[in-house]
């Protein structure tokens, strides 16, 4: 028997749907892993269709068609290393999980996943059968034991798999980004090192779908926890580590360690991908948004032209009689600095023949939130038309802050095909400012420098919809309601925690209220990036119309 197994490890870009391209991607890899010598190749879990794909992988021709390209990737790596993709995979009526290894021109092995993840952004429950804890298979010289991402976390697969004779363990997985995900994965990934004393290899896909954002981060551990290789966050990478067989079990060869980036900056890069990854997917290449000379819309559009060149960003300023000059300076000057297209629409002449049109329908009625809201959605029904008219996907900017609590305009400042912010509270979008204006990485498409005026993000925030309005008008300031709006919505704390917190009652009770009758307009607001375990939208899933409150 050997003493040398070779795994190539492929952490990878899928895009969902896209069968012909994810098989083509796993094809390239296995060339490399047979130019290097290797005995394996391994993709992640679900590379095959993408991931996750929702009911679409219920339509029995999405089945029949994975099927198909399984069969020919296995043929076509038939004269070389074996290799490992997750799949779809329906057996005697029943559809799984599940991660086929082929060798020889045919799929040698099935392993089906045993827990089914149902949490947060997860159902599948929902969309697959629980297959039997599987027992290893032989790849060469060493058997594998493969628990499917899900089944990582608990100890019973794992451990069965060791004690069926496994002698490496490796982790396939689907798992999106959320802030501190990373320390999470490793304390589980250790304990199972521990637990069963084998190396691990914790295989993870990247980049974006939908508002998930896979960030890699794939690693190896050798028995006792010790780091043995540590690939990029929220890079492609493929690396070939080596196991040599020793008197006590198998080893990994020390390889690359890359630095993992701290919280603010895997936060702005995964807005990043998350926004080039959907437009790319959907088709798209060039963006347009409202630049309003505050902050939300700021940070934006710098995260957009790091995504996507300043060529391929058009800014428009739309201002009224509310706008104040400067800022018009600060849209400028941001502008400017982002090297991006900026053109000016003034909305004082739609606003006036709309109001001339409904002057007789509203004859008697005082003056109120309507006409401000008119003018945002004179803006949103100029900036859709614009983008019908050039193909340019609109962003829209509101914070989570915002979104929360329903402090924008439905069909308005709403209106847009993405939110690369979504999920970043109005207090971090000041600090993310201040962080992106002192750091610039490689993988930015943007200047260095300043990018975002320091008067953007010290000005007081306004919608400048009605004369000396600020959103602390109508709003506890942010620093306030962003630790009210954490506390109800990451950690689902009641009115009487947060009181007990020191929080005046009416306060928070008036900001729960807030996010209670906004539901409905989440749920038709443009899909985000997701940073924390409870965005908008498959974290935190409310009924919109509901008549209880938290009246504790």
């Amino acid at each position: 028997m050997s003493d040398r197994f070779r795994l190539t490890l492929a952490q990878l870009n899928p895009t969902l749907g896209d069968i012909a391209g994810n098989g083509a991607k796993a094809r390239d890899a296995w060339a490399r892993a047979k130019a290097e010598h290797a005995d394996m190749v391994a993709l992640p879990e679900m590379f095959l269709p993408g991931y996750q794909t929702q009911d679409l992988v219920w339509r029995p021709a999405f089945q029949a068609d994975l099927r198909a390209a399984l069969d020919a990737l296995a043929q076509d790596c038939a004269d070389g290393p074996a290799l490992g993709i997750g799949v779809p995979l329906v057996e005697a009526g029943a559809l799984y999980n599940a991660y086929a290894v082929l060798a020889g021109g045919a799929v040698r092995a099935v392993i089906r996943k045993h827990h089914l993840p149902n949490a947060s952004v997860f159902d599948e429950k929902r969309l697959f059968a629980a297959g039997d804890i599987s027992g290893p298979y032989r790849i060469g010289p060493i058997r594998i034991g493969t628990p499917i991402c899900e089944d990582a976390w608990r100890e019973d697969v794992a451990e069965a798999q060791a004690e069926s004779g496994a002698e490496m363990l490796l982790v396939p997985n689907g798992s999106p980004y959320a802030r501190g995900r990373h320390d999470t994965r490793m304390a589980h990934m250790v304990a199972r090192v521990v637990e069963t004393g084998l190396p691990l290899v914790y295989l993870n896909l990247v980049g974006g779908q939908d508002d998930q954002v896979f960030d890699g981060a794939s690693f190896v551990l050798n028995p006792g926890g010790q780091l043995a290789l540590q690939l990029p966050a929220h890079e492609e990478a493929i690396a070939t580590v080596e196991f040599t067989h020793r008197a006590d079990g198998w080893r990994a060869t020390q390889g690359p360690r890359a630095p993992l980036p701290d919280a603010w900056e895997q936060d702005y890069r995964a807005m990043v991908v998350g926004l080039s990854d959907y437009l790319h997917k959907s088709g798209f290449s060039k963006v347009v948004l409202g630049l309003s000379g505050g902050v939300d819309s700021a940070l934006v559009a710098t995260i957009a032209v790091d995504a996507l060149g300043a060529g391929n960003v058009h800014c428009v300023m739309l201002p009224s009689e509310y706008t104040a000059p400067e800022s018009l300076t600060d849209a400028t000057e941001l502008a400017k600095r982002l090297g991006v297209r900026l053109d000016e629409i003034g909305i004082e002449g739609p606003r006036a023949a709309m109001q001339a049109a409904l002057a007789p329908l509203f004859k008697g009625l005082a003056p109120d939130v309507t006409e401000e809201n008119l003018q945002s959605r004179i803006r949103g029904t100029l900036l859709m038309a614009l983008s019908n008219k050039t193909g340019a996907m609109l962003l829209t900017t509101g914070n989570k802050s915002e979104v929360a609590v329903g402090y924008a305009t439905i069909y308005g400042d709403m209106n847009g095909g993405y939110n690369p912010i979504k999920d970043l509270y109005k207090t971090r979008v000041f600090e993310t400012c201040r962080w992106r204006n002192s750091h610039h990485r490689d993988w930015m498409a943007g200047p260095a420098g300043e990018v975002i005026p320091a008067r953007i993000i010290d000005k007081p925030p306004t919608a400048e919809l009605r004369e000396n309005q600020r959103d602390e008008d109508s709003l506890p300031p942010y620093a306030e309601l962003d630790a009210i709006l954490e506390g109800i919505i990451e950690q689902d704390l009641s009115v009487a925690d947060l009181v007990a917190q020191g929080f005046a009652r009416d306060t928070v009770t008036r900001v729960a209220h807030l996010v209670a009758i906004s539901e409905w307009k989440r749920h038709q607001s443009a899909p985000g990036t997701r940073l924390t375990n409870r965005a908008f939208w498959l974290d935190r899933r409310y009924p919109l119309v509901n008549r209880w409150r938290d009246r504790t």
